[in-house]
């Protein structure tokens, strides 16, 4: 069976979209004025950008550790997570553009460290000048966007020539190159959030930071997999997922938010109980002014799963799923949000009109590639080895 996208959904997409251009509108004329009305604008785009590029990186990242590790029984969901992965291409380009426009503007004073004048009064920038530099950044940037891009387009390619002639020579393959692809991801994860967030709060450093990234990353997506597995069997097309699939997407969502939750808190611990000036500049300024929307977005991403997703019940529970997902969702939104606007304009920081248009616009265009992308193949793989042990899973 092949999905078709409904005429429900479209409106649903043109409405996201419309109301986020909106909203972007509203938040332009309500900013007219500001001396940071342009920073604020590529601080938005860069956070939303990097939140949905990150779901698909993260979607993408479990396919293939899906792969490496021979697991049976995410086979039936397998078009859902391609689909979801294959905003890569669509994310690549979103984030080419905004890192140019920062690049030549000397930073936009998001990343003070291609500012060359900041840079000649900053000694502590001046040490870091052998990695943080325009030219190492593009070449790091370009080295992570291409290795994604080809390895997806690759596992994409493969799939769909799985349906044709079955077999196993491409599951194997796919297998080969998962585990490749995960030694690659297992040091670009890491690198990539130290050059494209954490070098915004340049003078700070935490050797957790890119597994706290990642860890939210990899939350986000499992918790859009959930989502769209849900609404997908809600409207008859994937009528062989049953609770047992159900209840792995939801442990997974449930584990990996306490998986946030434990890098967030020692990566906080560690830096409030050693207590040093460079290190806890980071927290200072989150504390003083937006202690609301730190703790608060702590809370969301960790108290809300575990107290109703901790039992067996509410991991099959379709209505428990869908709330908890987009609290979830939202949650890590407003850390990634936290993480750029906050170190790039500190106090000034808010969530407003813009901000909001943003992520609604950016939300519609998501959704309307995932669609198009489940509906451009059958939504059930058709010769995938481990699809009859898929059909049959029962925990």
């Amino acid at each position: 069976m092949n999905y078709t996208v409904s005429k429900k959904a479209k409106t649903v997409i043109k409405l996201l979209v419309a109301v986020g251009i909106l909203f972007s509108i509203l938040g332009l004329f309500s900013h007219m004025g500001e001396d940071n009305l342009f920073q604020r604008i590529l601080v938005s785009g860069l956070s939303t950008s990097l939140y949905f590029f990150f779901i698909a990186l993260g979607a993408f990242f479990f396919l293939a550790l899906m792969y490496a590790t021979e697991t049976g029984w995410y086979a039936v969901i397998k078009r859902v997570i391609e689909s979801v992965s294959s905003y890569i291409p669509y994310g690549i380009g979103f984030l080419v553009l905004i890192f140019l426009i920062i690049t030549l503007t000397n930073g936009s004073h998001i990343y003070t460290w291609m500012d060359p004048e900041t840079v000649a009064h900053d000694e502590i920038i001046q040490g870091k000048t052998p990695y943080l530099n325009k030219i190492f950044f593009w070449i790091r940037t370009i080295v992570y966007l291409g290795t994604y891009y080809i390895f997806w387009k690759a596992f994409r390619k493969r799939s769909l020539e799985e349906d044709k002639i079955g077999g196993t020579e491409l599951h194997f393959m796919n297998y080969k190159r998962g585990a490749k692809f995960l030694v690659f991801f297992a040091v670009f994860s890491s690198t990539q959030s130290w050059d494209w967030i954490m070098s915004i709060d340049v003078h700070w450093f935490s050797t957790l930071f890119g597994w706290y990234t990642f860890a939210g990353m990899w939350c986000s997506a499992m918790t859009v997999l959930v989502l769209f597995a849900l609404y997908l069997k809600k409207n008859g097309y994937l009528e062989k997922i049953n609770e047992s699939h159900i209840h792995d997407l939801g442990k997974w969502s449930f584990a990996l938010s306490f998986l946030w939750s434990y890098m967030w808190f020692s990566q906080y611990m560690l830096i409030w109980y050693a207590d040093i000036g460079e290190e806890v500049i980071y927290y200072q300024i989150r504390i003083e002014h937006f202690k609301l929307l730190y703790f608060g977005m702590f809370f969301i991403n960790f108290f809300f799963p575990m107290l109703l997703l901790m039992s067996r019940d509410a991991k099959r529970h379709a209505g428990t799923l869908t709330v908890i997902g987009l609290i979830i969702l939202v949650g890590h939104w407003l850390d990634v949000y936290q993480m750029v606007a906050i170190g790039s304009m500190g106090p000034r920081a808010s969530i407003g009109f813009l901000e909001i248009g943003m992520l609604l616009l950016m939300l519609g265009i998501f959704i309307h590639v995932i669609l198009n992308t489940l509906a451009s193949a059958p939504i059930i793989p058709k010769n995938h080895p481990f699809l009859d042990e898929s059909l049959h899973h029962e925990i």
